[in-house]
């Protein structure tokens, strides 16, 4: 395998990493707004990411630096290519943080509806536009001789990019209805558990039909194998829900966010960016990759820095790992969640 193929399997680990662990938060920010009776079960669900959303978007950060130093081309393209729906997610992003951090700044009850309404709607729409991105992605776009992008943003909405929106939002929410039943103690994880089989299903169809589609269009035996776990993972997830098994159920959930990631890259492989006026004018993981040289150099930083940071995040989430109570609500079952 060369250094340029590790690297890309390198690139999709960091985007699995980041729609695992922020796919959750984008699902508890939704959730905010429709599982939540009154603002103090929003704060209790938004105290289940308080110590951790922040961490969790440095994996978008790394996934992002490593294609600027890996493939410079892809991350030229790319970001020129989906400037508009890039930028729409960074402006969620900065308003999703600020709303999170001031929260809590003042007691002042218009404020913090304000607050929870910001956090719900950026959410909302980073879970859609994350899909929406990747599926345009997948598709293909109009790459001219000189590597850019044409035709503007109109080239990029289409059915099967707007299935990827809800393919997404659908799949966080579910993974952040888990994390809410794996996390919380008494109504909102009665509620969210309640909720689980209708989401589930819906996540199930959804991925099912974009990630078949998907493979009617790009093709391969290997992702058709892990659409297949993906769709698996999701129907066993209400199973164990309704268990009470959180613990097995939030993984399984996780499973299906890697499954469906992987299924995406794996589609994607040779290419990097295809272009949906010929295959002369796709970029493809030799063609955009930097020097063998910077590619050396990018494999021992990331050795020796990546085990500090996957140590330290693990560290942060064992150290965070009760449950939480609404105010005036006892405790039930374990302080640790199964």
């Amino acid at each position: 395998m060369q250094l340029h193929d590790v690297w890309f399997v390198l690139i999709a680990f960091l985007w699995t990493g980041y729609f695992f662990l922020e796919g959750f938060d984008f699902g508890i920010g939704i959730l905010t707004g429709f599982l939540a009776r009154g603002a103090e079960e929003r704060g209790t669900l938004l105290a289940t990411i308080g110590p951790v959303w922040d961490g969790n978007e440095v994996w978008m950060l790394t996934a992002v630096g490593a294609t600027f130093a890996a493939f410079p081309d892809w991350y030229a393209t790319f970001c020129s290519g989906f400037y508009l729906p890039i930028l729409a997610v960074l402006v969620c992003l900065i308003v999703r943080g600020v709303a999170l951090e001031y929260r809590a700044k003042r007691d002042d009850a218009p404020w913090r509806r304000t607050c929870d309404r910001c956090v719900v709607w950026s959410s909302l729409v980073c879970a859609f536009l994350w899909g929406f991105i990747f599926a345009g992605m997948l598709h293909g776009v109009p790459i001219g001789p000189d590597k850019n992008v044409t035709g503007g943003v109109l080239p990029l909405v289409s059915c099967y990019s707007l299935l990827g929106g809800l393919f997404t939002l659908c799949l966080f929410t579910l993974h952040g209805l888990l994390f809410a039943a794996l996390k919380t103690n008494g109504a909102i994880r009665d509620r969210a558990r309640r909720a689980v089989r209708g989401v589930a299903n819906a996540a199930a169809v959804v991925t099912l039909v974009f990630l078949f589609w998907t493979h009617l269009h790009r093709g391969g035996l290997a992702p058709f194998i892990v659409t297949g776990i993906a769709v698996l993972a999701l129907i066993l997830v209400v199973e164990q829900s309704e268990q009470g098994r959180d613990g097995w159920a939030f993984a399984l959930s996780g499973l299906a966010v890697a499954a469906a990631v992987a299924a995406i890259f794996l589609s994607l492989f040779p290419d990097v960016l295809p272009s949906s006026t010929g295959t002369a004018g796709s970029l493809t993981v030799a063609g955009a990759a930097a020097s063998p040289y910077t590619l050396r150099i990018l494999t021992w930083v990331a050795a020796f820095t990546a085990p500090v940071v996957l140590a330290y995040q693990g560290w942060t989430y064992w150290v965070f790992r009760k449950r939480i109570s609404t105010p005036g609500e006892s405790l039930t079952g374990h302080d640790s969640p199964r």
